[in-house]
């Protein structure tokens, strides 16, 4: 009984348990139909207005284009400030750009470039609203129902692609693409209303605010060290690279191969939510049987049999199960890198790594989906299917080199309390830079585990904020090693072991058995000052001992 019990709090549905996610889910859902409708309406009014198949990819690349250049920006903003209000702004201007989209339409302005300037700027909102949305869910859930959550948003999405491209080509067959992009402005009133209406507790913290060049520093450096990440971002760039080409080409798809119109590509884009739907109903089970590496093989080799079906077939049917299988593969293969990185990040830094995540993975996206139009305008449409479909085999035998963790809970996540060493100087927040050194003694025959702990000792210290972290040995006493950092500023000291884990503390517990038979680890505070000729007198150092 406990075990079914279990299973069911960790099941798809169990976020929808939460008020405030509900609400901003389903309010999410309902713009986000509106904004597939509008994809329809564009991608079919480019195939209209223009004869060049790069422009019609372009549509795609365009709006996914922001969210590589703003990520890291976006992403430190997410982490610095209220992730509901960067929410609201970002979905206020895609409000905006879908609102002026209707206007101009309205007045006869179909240019191609407007509509990708417009689908730019629609990416802009949601480069801005994506990472803040996604990094407050570990603010509103439990750890325990994340995976289930990035599941549910990856099918929330993908679920309405099987109603939403139908319905945009309803509308625009029926009605034209004005009255998509004026129903469109009004579905993003619904999640601006959600997050006005809807507040949640975030942890706060004593320390100020991060300087946002310090901050986008601060989340490099921790997607650099973190081995976990870089793994995701790798694969997850390049499967978007691979499979966005049936997403980026489907217009032509319809056009050419099928001799089709607005209808039957909304039939083929609610074939693809069909499958994203039925794999994130089975995702909850899925991860229970399969290792997240095989589950991202799985969504390669579906995506394959996506792009090689789709290059073969010449009618609707094949072509829509083709892509209910490209759709389960999207959603399996997206789910679960996303849950990599939620799992592997500490709340402190998890907007920012969502954000660098993102960028790549987005901008593998808008590659592919460039790429893969000069392919289809310069050869064939059907060579840009098949060599994307072999593409995405690369991108699952990658994983021999770059394997995908099975992390099932993070243990990053900080304690959060610090006991500031008493201070000799008056010390301010930017006082700085801060010297730190720790010396210890430790006996010959200790030498070798010692410095296997110091390589876990630089990672942990590099990954929270330490800076030029070196290690020296005394040339004079072999015993003696010193161990030493830098941060810019007081508060970034601070900030350092704000952010250090139950894990990382347990380093110094090991540093202590090694050095038991000697004197203890013993550590040292140092403010640097300048000694130039502009001084008018010499500085006096800060010296803490603990």
């Amino acid at each position: 009984m406990d075990a079914i019990d279990d299973r069911a709090s960790t099941g798809l549905l169990a976020p929808l348990k939460n008020s405030t996610f509900r609400s901003i889910f389903l309010a999410s859902q309902l713009s986000s139909l509106g904004w597939l409708m509008q994809t329809v309406a564009l991608s079919w009014l480019m195939a209209t207005v223009s004869t060049s198949d790069v422009m019609v990819a372009l549509v795609q690349a365009s709006s996914t284009l922001p969210a590589f250049f703003l990520a890291i920006f976006v992403g430190a903003i997410a982490d610095n400030y209220s992730r509901r209000a960067v929410m609201i702004v970002g979905r206020s201007l895609m409000m905006a750009a879908s609102a002026m989209l209707t206007i101009l339409m309205a007045f006869g302005i179909t240019d191609p470039w407007m509509i990708l300037a417009f689908s730019f700027l629609d990416g802009c909102g949601i480069a801005l609203s994506d990472p803040a949305w996604r990094a407050s869910l570990g603010d509103m859930l439990e750890r325990r129902h994340l995976p289930a959550a990035v599941t549910l948003l990856n099918v929330g999405f993908n679920t309405v692609r099987s109603v939403g491209p139908a319905l945009g080509g309803i509308i625009v067959a029926v009605f034209g693409p004005l009255v998509t992009f004026a129903l469109t402005t009004l579905g993003f009133v619904a999640p601006i209303t959600a997050l006005w209406r809807n507040k949640w507790k975030v942890q706060g913290s004593s320390l100020p605010r991060e300087a946002l060049m310090t901050a986008i520093y601060d989340g490099l450096r921790f997607t650099a060290i973190s081995s976990e990440i870089k793994s995701t971002i790798v694969r997850g760039t390049l499967f978007g690279f691979a499979s966005t080409s049936t997403l980026a080409l489907l217009p032509l798809v319809a056009r050419d191969i099928l001799q089709a119109g607005p209808v039957s590509y909304g039939i083929l884009m609610g074939g693809f939510g069909a499958g994203a739907l039925l794999a994130g109903l089975i995702n909850p089970r899925l991860r229970r049987m399969l290792t997240q590496e095989w589950l991202v093989v799985l969504a390669c080799m579906s995506s394959t049999v996506c792009a090689i079906s789709l290059a073969l077939t010449t009618t609707l049917t094949p072509a829509t199960v083709a892509l209910a299988f490209g759709g389960a593969g999207w959603v399996t293969g997206w789910s679960g890198l996303g849950t990599n990185v939620q799992l592997a990040s500490p709340r402190w830094v998890v907007g920012r790594t969502i954000s660098i995540y993102s960028a790549f993975t987005y901008g593998g996206i808008a590659g592919g989906s460039w790429v893969w139009g000069l392919v289809a305008e310069h050869y064939s449409l059907t060579a840009a299917l098949a060599a994307s479909a072999g593409a995405a085999l690369l991108v699952a035998a990658l994983g021999l080199k770059l394997p995908i963790s099975n992390r099932s809970e993070s243990e990053l996540e900080p304690l959060g309390s610090f006991s500031a060493p008493p201070v000799a100087l008056d010390l301010k927040p930017r006082s700085g830079p801060i010297l730190v050194t720790t010396e210890y003694s430790i006996p010959e025959e200790n030498a070798e585990p010692f410095l296997d702990l110091m390589r876990e000792r630089r990672r942990v210290q590099s990954r929270v904020g330490a800076r030029q972290w070196t290690l020296t040995r005394d040339v004079q006493d072999s015993s003696r090693w010193v161990e030493t950092f830098r941060t810019p500023t007081w508060i970034d000291f601070h900030r350092l072991h704000h952010r250090l884990s139950a894990a990382d503390k347990l380093l110094d517990d090991e540093f202590m058995k090694l050095s038991q038979y000697t004197r203890p680890p013993r550590t040292t505070i140092l403010l640097e000052r300048s000694t130039s000729a502009a001084r008018k007198s010499a500085p006096v150092p800060y010296l803490s001992q603990k």
